[in-house]
């Protein structure tokens, strides 16, 4: 086992890992930029390092500030969280290269699951489901007519190295095609610096369901259910719940057991997510996060394990220390993502918090970072806090959710939390009755009634 682990971010989940550390008594090294050193995760670590300017890719993003900070600090191995590096298979590589450890898949995985297409591929020829479309890259507009009118209208063009909803135009016919696939190339160079592009079947009424994964590496894995997190804006996931009020537990082991076979037939290393569109009783393979997830507390309730710890252990070198048999669902878990954003346009809002009370009770977990007088700053991802509520059963767990609503207090910048205490008193929410374009919807008849 480690001595001594250096956590690669920053937030709430720099915190999540810095706890699971303590517990298993392996010191913590925090790494943070000059906008952070009053961060609640440089407070808490045994040990911290500057490691650069508040811009993410002079400090968070820097590979020799963090391999230097560990020989600097004698760490052992890096956890990554999510978001920045974690899904880096360069990084990895260095990693690797100076003799630590990456709690984490390998580089190569990361590598594979990290091109849509190559992904897609991969899965499929696993026995995963995978979406109708393109076998591979589409060069031309005349190649993407073509599969639009094999595959049929509506259809989504992704760029390949896209992600959080960057690259994606739909075109709900022959005559939206080219715009749809200019747009989505532009936009894949820009970001990603990657203009390839593939195109899927457009379903109209998705859930969005996925599959946590976990691999000792060594050829054994098991599946923890899925989580549905089909509540979304603009592709980015706002609410998740585990287990998903629309999957039959038939169902829930027929794409479990796909999916965890997948994953121990290549030897994934540690926690993984493998996500789907679900329509009509059928999934859809549309990628495999090879990261621990922001919503991955709400698995942790349900099933009462450690995600992090198990990183942790797999990473060292140790067996999973549960089985499939081991692991059984018990009640129902609901996570919302707190923004520190002004509504209805959802804008950024940095600033100082002069005020800050977290709910609690039985069932009721938060994981936050903020404290009273603490500064958001204005250079990093938005989100701010996760609630997490456990119940015996869905409405239990939405009763509860709707108290702790109540009791969160966040004073000095705006946040999202108004939205939650919205969607609290909408019918659909607590029937279920929901699928990826739905708050979308909502939003738009919300603001058009002020």
């Amino acid at each position: 086992m480690f001595d001594k682990i250096l956590i690669a971010n920053r937030g709430e989940i720099a915190l999540r890992v810095i706890r699971a550390c303590r517990e298993m008594g392996i010191a913590s090294v925090a790494v943070h930029s000059t906008a952070d050193s009053d961060a609640m995760h440089v407070r808490m670590a045994d040990e911290t390092i500057c490691i650069g300017p508040p811009q993410s890719a002079n400090s968070y993003l820097s590979f020799p500030a963090i391999i230097s900070a560990c020989e600097v600090t004698g760490a052992q191995a890096i956890h990554p969280g999510y978001g920045f590096l974690s899904e880096n298979a360069r990084f990895v590589q260095i990693v690797e290269d100076h003799g630590l450890t990456f709690i984490g898949p390998t580089a190569e995985h990361i590598r594979i699951m990290g091109d849509k297409i190559t992904a897609k591929d991969t899965m499929k020829a696993l026995g995963v489901p995978c979406v109708p479309g393109s076998d591979g890259g589409v060069p031309t507009l005349e190649d993407a007519l073509k599969i639009g009118e094999e595959i049929g209208y509506p259809v989504i063009i992704k760029a390949t190295a896209g992600g959080g909803g960057r690259g994606m135009k739909v075109a709900k016919s022959a005559k939206e095609m080219e715009k749809a696939f200019r747009t989505a190339r532009a936009e894949g160079k820009a970001a990603f610096g990657n203009d390839e592009v593939y195109i899927e079947k457009y379903l109209t009424t998705p859930r969005h369901i996925e599959i946590q994964v976990f691999g000792d590496g060594k050829g054994k894995a098991v599946h923890l259910g899925e989580r549905d997190c089909s509540l979304q804006r603009r592709h980015q996931k706002v609410l998740e719940e585990a287990p998903g009020p629309c999957i039959t537990e038939e169902e829930r082991t027929r794409i479990g057991k796909i999916c965890a076979d997948a994953v121990a037939k290549i030897n994934y290393t540690g926690a993984g997510t493998i996500e789907f569109l679900y329509e009509n009783g059928e999934f859809y393979f549309i990628e495999m996060n090879t990261r621990l997830q922001v919503e991955h507390p709400v698995t942790e309730a349900i099933y009462g394990v450690d995600l992090v710890r198990e990183q942790i252990r797999v990473a060292s070198g140790m067996p999973l220390s549960f089985s499939q048999e081991d692991l059984v669902q018990s009640g129902h878990s609901i996570e919302v993502r707190i923004n520190a954003e002004k509504l209805p346009n959802f804008s950024p809002c940095p600033g100082r918090i002069t005020h800050y009370h977290a709910p609690g009770g039985l069932g009721v977990r938060m994981d936050s970072a903020l404290y009273d007088g603490y500064t958001i700053p204005p250079y990093y991802d938005s989100l701010i806090a996760k609630l997490i509520v456990h119940g015996r059963d869905r409405p239990e767990a939405l009763a509860r959710l709707n108290r702790a609503l109540g009791e969160l207090i966040v004073d000095g910048v705006d946040t999202t939390v108004p939205l939650f205490h919205a969607l609290m008193q909408e019918p659909d929410i607590h029937s279920g009755a929901y699928n990826i374009h739905w708050l979308e919807k909502w939003l738009e008849q919300a603001k058009e009634q002020g």
